[in-house]
């Protein structure tokens, strides 16, 4: 067996290079291949641990100016998809015709133009269940949906070409003889709706935390009163079994219980009585002889 030292150790040679040495009238020639591939392997090691030590030892500075290519690059993105995003039309769809989903939309409208995003808006959850009752289609259904093209101009020549138009395609699908109806939206962006989708699932949040905040008060109203009703009928059986007692003692009982209804009380609040009803009082008043004589009059 061949023993090469490396580095002060001893390695065994593999099975494979054992064999290929027995095979092999040059054994020599064998040995300095190996010897080859363990430098080479042993370089390969010393530049990771170099390198790894260099990205280790590394400046504030430079890591600064890593952070500072890495923002920059992502800037350039964000601009340049903005740039893109201004280049993009929506289009309106007011009515989505029944057994249409967004695949569907997608591969007819993909044929004027190239897509973007689709959103179509899910009907109600009540009319869906009525619908499976009457029998109607079984699967989801949309009401409305909003289309994004690449092109804003695709956009607009789309919307004036197909609005009121038959939808056409093959003649066994459901929607062969559903018109279009479509408006391509100036000026309006993803993101505003977006931003609208968001608004709505936030008052829906807000009404549903308002509406479980009322049912929790009610909720502890109802048990609060039941509690009280608990101790009440607590207190009503303690005092007919008091009375009970009493009755068998053959005494009468003078206490009443607090649910016999208490006597009403009239309370009387002293009030000065009026001049009228004590007698009348005159007042002294002038007499007619001074009255005549300060406004010439005979008596």
């Amino acid at each position: 067996m061949v023993r090469i030292s490396d580095g002060g150790g001893r390695r065994r040679i593999d099975h494979d290079l054992r064999l290929s040495i027995a095979v092999s009238p040059d054994r020599r020639a064998v040995e300095q291949q190996f010897l080859v591939s363990v430098t080479y392997s042993r370089m390969a090691d010393e530049e990771k641990v170099k390198r790894e030590d260099s990205t280790k030892e590394m400046s504030d500075s430079e890591l600064d100016k890593l952070k500072a290519e890495r923002k920059n690059k992502r800037k350039k993105r964000l601009m340049k998809d903005a740039a893109k995003a201004e280049k993009r039309g929506v289009c309106y769809l007011s009515r989505v015709p029944p057994r249409m989903d967004p695949l569907k939309l997608r591969q007819i409208l993909s044929q004027y133009g190239d897509i973007e995003r689709i959103w179509l808006t899910p009907e109600d959850p009540a009319a869906h269940v009525h619908r499976k009752k009457a029998g109607g289609f079984r699967g989801q259904g949309f009401t409305e949906g909003w289309v994004e093209f690449t092109n804003k101009n695709v956009a607009k020549r789309v919307a004036s070409m197909l609005n009121g138009e038959q939808i056409g395609g093959k003649k066994k699908s459901s929607f062969y003889y559903d018109l279009w109806n479509i408006k391509y939206l100036s000026k309006f962006k993803w993101d505003h709706l977006t931003e609208e989708i968001a608004y709505k699932n936030a008052t829906r949040e807000q009404k549903l935390a308002l509406e479980l905040s009322a049912a929790k008060k009610e909720r502890d109203f109802y048990l609060a009163k039941v509690d009280q009703s608990r101790a009440f009928s607590s207190i009503d059986e303690r005092l007919k079994k008091k009375h009970k007692i009493q009755q068998a003692n053959g005494t009468t009982s003078e206490i009443q219980g607090d649910h016999q209804q208490a006597a009403k009380v009239i309370r009387q609040f002293p009030q000065t009585k009026p001049v009228r009803d004590g007698g009348e009082k005159q007042k002294p008043g002038l007499s007619k002889d001074l009255l005549a004589g300060v406004f010439g009059g005979s008596s």
